[in-house]
């Protein structure tokens, strides 16, 4: 082999190396920038959860007992509420001494659960982008109109309309106004709830 032959083949051994190195590079760089496959979202209450034991607020009906904050309530009724691609559902609970409260569960995309007392003698009206009510101001969140599903126990007629106010305040407090049918408006305040708060007991299918 002479020398040219000789620098040719050292040459070529070269190119060959770095074009190696060069794809081994590459392949790297589409391992690491290429989208790995998000996991399914679980669903909080299967089964296997150990939060399954404190009962699916999803799956709330009337007969059912929620203790709430250690106060034990039993469901008389339910609103099952459609707005579009969002739904959610109105519980009303009442106690041993007969204080009804409502209990409203949303899912989509994450769990919140609301307890809301009736404030008939707040003096307000929905609207406007701040309102004050016992002593607290609350922001406009949201408003809209629903179809909803009723059972007996709630003293609404078994389908209709629903239209809404909602406004948040500070520390998860919040204020409703809803009207049904083509009844007035009722005034709500409540308080966001944690998981740990509610303990649900099925009672049956009714």
């Amino acid at each position: 082999m002479n020398g040219s032959v000789a620098y040719l083949v050292t040459t070529l051994g070269c190119l060959v190396g770095v074009a190696g190195v060069v794809i081994a590079v590459i392949a790297v760089r589409r391992s690491r920038s290429a989208p790995r496959p998000k996991a399914a979202p679980g669903d909080p209450f299967r089964d296997r959860d150990s939060d399954a034991l404190r009962g699916d607020p999803r799956a709330l009906k009337p007969g059912d007992i929620v203790e709430i904050r250690s106060v034990p309530y039993t469901v008389r009724g339910s609103v099952h509420l459609v707005e579009g691609g969002w739904s959610w559902a109105e519980h009303l609970l009442d106690d041993a001494g007969g204080v009804k409260r409502w209990l409203s569960v949303e899912a989509e995309p994450d769990l919140e659960m609301v307890l809301w007392t009736s404030e008939p003698g707040a003096g307000v009206t929905p609207g406007a982008p701040t309102l004050d009510v016992a002593g607290r101001q609350y922001r406009w969140d949201e408003s809209g109109q629903a179809r909803y599903t009723a059972t007996e126990g709630t003293g609404l007629d078994p389908h209709g309309t629903m239209r809404y106010y909602d406004y948040q305040g500070s520390g998860g407090a919040r204020l409703s106004f809803e009207a049904y049918g083509e009844a007035g408006w009722e005034v709500n305040l409540g308080e966001e709830l944690r998981r740990a708060e509610v303990m649900i007991y099925p009672q049956g299918v009714n």
